[in-house]
């Protein structure tokens, strides 16, 4: 059976249990909670083992075949121009469409969220490289340790040939796991789609942000199915892009519903290397930095979510230097999310309202019920830039080998 018709099989029965289990009990409520914990714990068990020894196998085969240049600007502009793309997205869709205002509720604010830049960098460099290992949430610190041994163990390939030849058995072992863990968190997603689908029907059963999620649909599936196909026509050249969307559909179901960017890594390594071909050494180096930095879904509606607020709030147009100001930070907060695989799009957008202030320091708390879903079209919008921009870098460094789609796994 193909993978991605296990995960909708498992989304059907996920959302059939919601409306079946009485929900309001207290004890059925705690169960469903703890089930999700554990499949998110399961489903985030092998990243770190996973990323550490392939990044340090796949930087070491660039480097060896003299594309370790050529990968990073490919990488590093598909990220920045699709984040781009996706906030511009945002920033039209609301202008043109005037959704209807958000009732202004009296709800105080409990708490303050930041970025936490500080912590990030520090996380980057603790006093152990080998406590990298321990932070599940930043991937880059990680990353960044396996990187280094990649690229230096290159120097001597003679010295340290035995310790090549142990990342790479290790990368292979991982990946082997791995596969095993994504092939089980398919019956995870039973209880992430039933917790998922109880949240989501209190959101739309009050009619309130229905509008702002049909937009949201609608975006979605003008990225989807011609933006980033058009792209991948004519930059790869390829007549046939639907293929790639074809090959995300699992991880476009897990990434929606979990709204967890991490959670869905190995599931979108997995659908790169054994359906769309690409090969290790583009697919182990890259997936983390676009599951890190290519967060172009969390500006997209951070941009959305603040212009309704703004609309809620007063009646008045907004200037176009603050339509600006609004779009260039919500793409600059974009990068800076990769502390938070799970909920940064509202993170995001509660920077922007403390930012921006002018009485809008606690305006986010009108999305708050939302909260989950604009995470969920955040995650979706984020793993389809990584599906589709993997497959650009593949192509333009020739790191790939074309599969039929009888093929696909």
């Amino acid at each position: 059976m193909k993978v991605w018709i296990k995960y909708l099989i498992a989304a059907l029965f996920g959302i059939a249990c919601a409306f079946i289990l009485p929900a309001n009990n207290s004890t059925v409520a705690a169960g469903i909670n703890f089930i999700t914990e554990l499949t998110v714990r399961f489903g985030r068990y092998m990243v770190i083992p996973v990323v550490f020894f392939t990044t340090a196998v796949t930087f070491n085969r660039l480097r060896d075949n003299k594309l370790l240049v050529k990968t990073g600007l490919w990488t590093g502009g598909v990220i920045i121009i699709s984040s781009f793309i996706l906030t511009i997205i945002g920033l039209l869709s609301i202008l043109i469409v005037k959704l209807p205002r958000i009732p202004i509720t009296g709800e105080k604010e409990t708490g303050t969220v930041i970025l936490g830049i500080a912590d990030l960098f520090r996380a980057i460099l603790p006093y152990s490289a080998f406590d990298t290992l321990n932070n599940g949430t930043f991937l880059l610190a990680s990353y960044i340790f396996a990187m280094l041994i990649g690229i230096e163990s290159f120097v001597d390939q003679t010295v340290f040939r035995p310790i090549t030849i142990l990342m790479d058995s290790a990368s292979k072992l991982m990946y082997t796991i791995s596969v095993v863990f994504t092939e089980f968190l398919a019956y995870g997603m039973i209880a992430i789609l039933c917790s998922w689908t109880i949240q989501f029907r209190s959101v739309i059963t009050s009619g309130v942000f229905t509008p702002m999620i049909i937009m949201l649909f609608v975006d979605f599936i003008i990225v989807a199915g011609i933006i980033y196909p058009l792209i991948i026509r004519y930059l790869c050249h390829d007549p046939h892009p639907y293929r790639i969307l074809y090959a995300s559909i699992s991880s476009i179901i897990t990434a929606f519903f979990s709204g967890d960017s991490n959670l869905v890594l190995q599931l979108n390594m997995r659908h790169c290397k054994e359906s769309i071909g690409i090969r290790r050494r583009i697919n182990g180096s890259i997936h983390p930095l676009f599951t890190i930095f290519a967060r172009g879904g969390s500006s997209l509606v951070t941009t959305v979510g603040f212009i309704m607020i703004w609309r809620s709030y007063s009646s008045l147009n907004i200037p176009f230097t603050d339509i600006l100001w609004i779009t260039i930070t919500s793409f600059g907060i974009s990068f800076l999310l990769g502390g938070f695989p799970a909920g940064g799009a509202f993170v995001s957008l509660t920077v922007l309202c403390t930012l921006y202030s002018r009485s809008f320091e606690t305006g986010f708390l009108l999305l708050k019920p939302a909260a989950p879903i604009i995470c969920s079209f955040a995650a979706a919008f984020d793993v389809l830039t990584a599906m589709f921009g993997s497959y650009i870098v593949a192509v333009k460094t020739k790191c790939i080998e074309h599969h039929g789609i009888k093929h696909f796994i």
